[in-house]
C-alpha cells in the first residue's frame, strides 16, 4: 500500500511515520516538495505518486497570525483539502484529514457533538472549517478527524514551550477559563492507524466527521500544572502558576471557552479507545526519558 502523508514537518505527520511503520510505502512531503498553497502542484504530485490513501496532516495552524494572512490560511486549510479530497475521489482512494476543535465558538455548555453546528470565531477556525466544507462537497470515502490542544515533542506547541518558560521564570500566568482535551500527536497516530487497519480489514465505520482527542478535560492552566508535576518529579526547577482569564490574556484571535469535543461516535462506530489526556500526556513524556 502506498499512503502520502502531507505535512512532513509537523507533529501529527512525524507522529503517523512512526505509527504507519509495517502499513506500506509511505511517502510524507513538506512545503519544499508540496506547497500546498499551489493547487496545481498538488494536483501534480498526487497525480504522480498515485497512493492507495492519502492523510492531510498539514494545516496552517498560527491561530494570531491567520487574522492578517486570511488568503495564506484559506489556501492551505480550505483550498487544499477540497484539492486533495477531489483526487482521492478520481483514484479511488480515502482521504484522512485533520480538523479543530476551533470551528467551534465554545458557547455550548457541554461537550460538542460531531454533528453540532459549527460556529467558528476567527479566521482559522474560519478556514479549517471551509476545508471541512470543501471535503464534504467532494463526497468519496473521507474521515475528517477534529482534535484539539495537539502536542508532542517535536516542533512548537504548548507542552514544551511551559517546560521551557517553567524552568526558566519563577512565576507564570496561564489562561484558567478555557477548558479542553490536550491531545497527544502519538494518540491521533495511533487512532489513525487502528482506523487504516479496520479499513484494511474490509470493517471500516461511516466514513464522514468523527471527534478524536484524549479523554477527560482540564484547563491551559490544569494542563501546565501537570506539566510542572512532571518537571517537580524529575527534580527539575518549576516556576509558580498562577490561573489568570482569558480577557487578563488578550489575542488577535479569540479562542473558544469550551473545546471540550464529544469522541463517543469514534468509539462506537470504529471501536476506537482513546486514552485518558493524563495518561497520554505521561506517555509523552516518558518517550522523552
Amino acid at each position: 500500500m502506498k499512503v502520502l502523508i502531507t505535512g512532513r514537518n509537523g507533529q501529527v505527520a512525524q507522529a503517523l511515520l512512526s505509527s504507519l511503520q509495517g502499513l506500506g510505502e509511505l511517502t510524507c512531503l513538506g512545503r519544499a516538495e508540496l506547497d500546498l498553497a499551489d493547487s496545481n502542484a498538488v494536483r501534480a504530485q498526487v497525480r504522480m505518486l498515485k497512493p492507495d490513501l492519502i492523510i492531510n496532516a498539514a494545516a496552517y495552524t498560527a491561530v494570531d497570525q491567520a487574522e492578517s494572512e486570511r488568503e495564506q490560511a484559506f489556501a492551505i486549510n480550505a483550498t487544499a483539502p477540497g484539492v486533495l479530497a477531489e483526487e482521492a475521489k478520481a483514484l479511488g482512494v480515502p482521504l484522512i484529514h485533520y480538523s479543530t476543535d476551533y470551528v467551534f465558538d465554545g458557547s455550548k455548555n457541554a461537550p460538542y457533538l460531531d454533528n453540532d453546528p459549527p460556529q467558528p470565531l476567527g479566521v482559522y477556525g474560519q478556514s479549517k472549517l471551509a476545508g471541512e466544507q470543501a471535503i464534504n462537497a467532494v463526497g468519496g470515502q473521507h474521515l475528517i478527524l477534529r482534535t484539539s490542544w495537539v502536542y508532542s515533542l517535536y516542533g512548537r506547541n504548548f507542552l514544551l514551550t511551559m517546560q521551557r518558560l517553567l524552568q526558566e521564570r519563577d512565576e507564570l500566568r496561564v489562561v484558567s477559563d478555557q477548558i479542553g482535551a490536550p491531545t497527544w500527536a502519538g494518540t491521533i497516530a495511533a487512532a489513525t492507524r487502528e482506523l487504516i487497519e479496520h479499513w484494511q480489514r474490509g470493517q471500516a465505520g461511516p466514513w464522514g466527521t468523527f471527534h478524536l482527542t484524549g479523554q477527560g478535560e482540564t484547563s491551559w492552566f490544569g494542563f501546565a500544572s501537570a506539566i510542572g508535576d512532571q518537571l517537580k518529579a524529575a527534580g527539575k526547577p518549576c516556576a509558580r502558576l498562577l490561573p489568570i482569564t482569558s480577557s487578563e490574556y488578550p489575542t488577535p484571535a479569540q479562542r473558544p471557552l469550551n473545546s471540550r469535543l464529544d469522541c463517543s461516535r469514534l468509539q462506537t462506530a470504529w471501536n476506537i479507545r482513546l486514552p485518558d489526556w493524563q495518561a497520554a500526556l505521561a506517555d509523552c513524556l516518558r518517550d522523552a526519558d
